[in-house]
C-alpha cells in the first residue's frame, strides 16, 4: 500500500483533474445537451487559444513570475501576421514567422526587463501590456484585417471524430502540453526551470545560470503567445485588434485552477490544460443553464481565491 501511494502524484497535482470531472458530472444531471459530442469538442475549441496562453503563463509563473501582457502580445501576433499577409502579400508561412517572431521579441524584452534590469514582472509584463496594446491599436488603425489566405486558418477547420467535430487547432493545442510535459519533466532544461522557481539564488550556486534560463522562459512564453495569436486567427477568421484584453486573466486562472503555484517551482504543465477546460466547462454549462454571464465571472473569481488559498494552505504545512 505505501508503494503504491509512493507512485501516486500529489493530491494538489490531482486537484484540477478531480474538479473537471466534479464539474463535467454537475452539469451532465443539470443539462441535456452538455454532455453531447457536438457540445465537448465546442468546448475544446473555445478554450483552445486561452490554453496555448497558460503554456507560456505556466512556465513563467513556475518560476515565481507573473505575465500580465500575454493577451495583448497574442493580439500584437494576430495583427501582424495578418496584415503581412493581406497588406504585403507575403506568403502565409512567412507571415506567421513574422507574426511570432514578434511576440517572440515581446518576450525577450519583458525577459531582459526582469533579469537585466531587475525589475518585478508585474511591473513589467503590466507596462508591456499597455505598450503592446497600443502598438496593436495604432498599426491597425483599430480596424479588423480580413482577406486572410486559406493557409492561415486551417488550423480552424474541423475533422469527424465520434459523432462530433474536432478542429487541428485543438489536436495542435494537446500535442503542445504534451511536448512541454515530456521537456519539463524529462530534460535538464525542463527541470532547471523548476529548480529557478523554488530557490534561485541556490540554483545559482550549484552552477545553473539563473539569468540565462530566466531569459529563455520569457522567449519561449512569447513564442507560445504567437502560436496562440495563429489559433486565434484560425478561429475567428479574422485578425482582431480588440482581442487578446481578457486573456490574460482567463490565461492566469487556469494556470492556477491547474495548480501551479504562484510562489514558483510546483506545479505540472497538464493542470493549467485540466484547469483551461475546467474554466471552458463552467462557462459553457452555466450557460446551457441560462446563468447569467455576470455569475459566470464570479464563480470564476471565487475559484481563482479558493485555488490560491489552497496553495497558500498547503505550502505553510509544507514547512
Amino acid at each position: 500500500m505505501d508503494n503504491l501511494k509512493s507512485k501516486l502524484p500529489p493530491i494538489g497535482q490531482l486537484g484540477p483533474f478531480i474538479a473537471l470531472v466534479i464539474a463535467c458530472t454537475f452539469f451532465a444531471f443539470t443539462t441535456e445537451r452538455f454532455f453531447s459530442a457536438q457540445n465537448l469538442s465546442l468546448i475544446l475549441a473555445q478554450v483552445m487559444v486561452v490554453g496555448v496562453i497558460a503554456i507560456g503563463q505556466t512556465l513563467i509563473i513556475l518560476t515565481a513570475g507573473i505575465d500580465l501582457s500575454c493577451g495583448m502580445i497574442m493580439a500584437l501576433g494576430s495583427i501582424v501576421m495578418t496584415k503581412f499577409a493581406a497588406d504585403f502579400g507575403l506568403p502565409w508561412p512567412i507571415a506567421v514567422a513574422c507574426g511570432i517572431a514578434v511576440t517572440a521579441l515581446f518576450g525577450l524584452l519583458n525577459g531582459l526587463l526582469v533579469t537585466r534590469v531587475k525589475l518585478p514582472p508585474f511591473i513589467v509584463t503590466l507596462g508591456m501590456f499597455n505598450i503592446a496594446f497600443a502598438i496593436t491599436q495604432l498599426y491597425s488603425a483599430a480596424q479588423t484585417v480580413t482577406d486572410i489566405p486559406e493557409g492561415m486558418i486551417w488550423l480552424g477547420n474541423t475533422f469527424g471524430l465520434g459523432g462530433a467535430r474536432v478542429s487541428y487547432g485543438v489536436v495542435l493545442m494537446i500535442l503542445l502540453y504534451l511536448g512541454m510535459w515530456f521537456w519539463l519533466r524529462e530534460t535538464g532544461a525542463g527541470r532547471h526551470v523548476y529548480a529557478v522557481g523554488n530557490n534561485p539564488e541556490a540554483t545559482r550556486l550549484v552552477g545553473i545560470p539563473t539569468e540565462r534560463v530566466l531569459l529563455g522562459v520569457y522567449v519561449l512564453s512569447g513564442v507560445f503567445y504567437g502560436i496562440a495569436s495563429l489559433l486565434s486567427v484560425a478561429r475567428t477568421g479574422v485578425g482582431d485588434p480588440n482581442a487578446g484584453q481578457t486573456e490574460a486573466l482567463d490565461a492566469i486562472t487556469a494556470v492556477v485552477l491547474g495548480g501551479t503555484s504562484l510562489f514558483g517551482g510546483r506545479g505540472i504543465i497538464l493542470g493549467s490544460l485540466a484547469g483551461a477546460v475546467v474554466v471552458g466547462v463552467l462557462r459553457n454549462g452555466l450557460t446551457l443553464m441560462g446563468v447569467s454571464s455576470v455569475y459566470q465571472v464570479l464563480v470564476t473569481g471565487i475559484l481563482v481565491i479558493l485555488a490560491v488559498t489552497v496553495d497558500q494552505m498547503s505550502r505553510k504545512a509544507a514547512r
